[in-house]
């Protein structure tokens, strides 16, 4: 069985720094905040390039401290797209505010910038594009709109130009991701002194004393084990991202275009997931499967036909781009380190089916 990532792949020869790290930590009793925590954030932040990095729990939890940090609340709408994970227009909802829909690029799966516009009121406080993939949104056009942004890079840990534009960006660590904890985590980075203040009391109850509590928040917090493990991994992160985008090229040098539309490459896309498109998407599926090879179809009902987001009116044609990649997706397997026999396994299976189907 060819797996759709194999994380243990990549930290497999890491477990012995893990095992030492992780006993530090045991050794010392600091299991919440502390300087494992404190490290993590401050060389998160240099790395993405941003003033302030701040732990959290998970990355539905940062999505959801970021918007209420800015102040985002009852009454305001926030624009996102519909083809992606859940957790981006729930945590607008739990936020209290409005999830505003927009389409996307049929060409990068992101935000379509001119939809975005399209969308902009009075009430509109943010826009939240995602990362999708791996793959940079448009910042440079939305920004342009003049609506602070908070980047949902939850699948774009490393990549290019990210974190720099939004008032917030969030990352989720869970341990599919190309940065990833051993369970769950998350991260907020900020370009603002005065909203990362806010962060940091609203992810701990309010407070920064644990005495006084200045804010109505949670408990939301990363804790030392899983900031030890991310340390540990960080530092391989470049070249882990490096070898997903040679995979993504040796899928094109094999051929793999003959059969399906493949993702059009840029320098910023770390491939979190490396997703095709074909409309004969199940049967390219059932292929794979019957060949040993996992692949995944994402986000086949997307956010605005979910039942949950009936009350915002949607209907099917709604989003119409959005509506058709998720009947024609198909991610394959992509990891840092993938060899190259898997992928030509992959890619004869693929051709094979796109030749039964025409």
């Amino acid at each position: 069985m060819i797996p759709l990532i194999d994380v243990k792949a990549q930290y497999a020869p890491l477990i012995p720094q893990l095992k030492e790290r992780i006993g530090e930590v045991l050794e010392s009793g600091r299991f919440i905040f502390g300087p494992e925590v404190e490290g993590f954030e401050r060389e998160a932040a240099e790395f993405l390039g941003v003033p302030f990095a701040l732990g959290v729990a998970n990355g539905t939890d940062a999505l959801v401290l970021s918007l209420e940090a800015m102040g985002v609340g009852r009454g305001d709408e926030v624009i996102c797209p519909a083809f992606t994970f859940y957790a981006t227009p729930e945590s607008i909802a739990r936020a209290g505010a409005t999830p505003v829909f927009a389409d996307i690029d049929p060409a990068t799966m992101n935000l379509d910038p001119e939809d975005v516009a399209a969308k902009i009121t009075l009430r509109t406080k943010a826009i939240m594009p995602v990362h999708l993939f791996g793959r940079p949104a448009p910042l440079a056009a939305l920004a342009a709109l003049g609506v602070p942004i908070v980047e949902d890079a939850a699948q774009a840990f490393g990549a290019a130009g990210i974190a720099t534009t939004g008032v917030c960006s969030t990352f989720s660590f869970f341990p599919t991701k190309n940065l990833f904890a051993l369970g769950d985590g998350g991260l907020v980075a900020c370009t603002d002194e005065a909203v990362a203040d806010r962060l940091r009391m609203l992810r701990f109850h309010g407070s920064l004393d644990k005495r006084t509590h200045e804010l109505v928040g949670t408990n939301s917090r990363l804790d030392a084990i899983q900031a030890t493990a991310l340390r540990v991994f960080l530092p391989h992160l470049p070249g882990w991202n490096a070898a997903r985008r040679e995979a993504a090229a040796r899928y094109a040098e094999l051929g793999l275009g003959d059969a399906v539309e493949l993702p059009a490459d840029e320098a910023g896309h770390v491939y979190h997931l490396f997703v095709v498109r074909s409309p004969d998407r199940d049967a390219i599926s059932a292929r794979l499967k019957e060949a040993g090879v996992a692949s995944a179809a994402y986000y086949v009902t997307p956010s605005h036909l979910q039942p949950a987001m009936q009350y915002l009116g949607y209907k099917p044609g709604s989003l119409p781009e959005t509506e058709r990649a998720a009947a024609e997706n198909l991610a394959l397997p992509m990891w840092g380190g993938i060899g190259p026999e898997a992928q030509r396994l992959v890619v004869q299976t693929v051709l094979a089916a796109a030749r039964v189907a025409a």
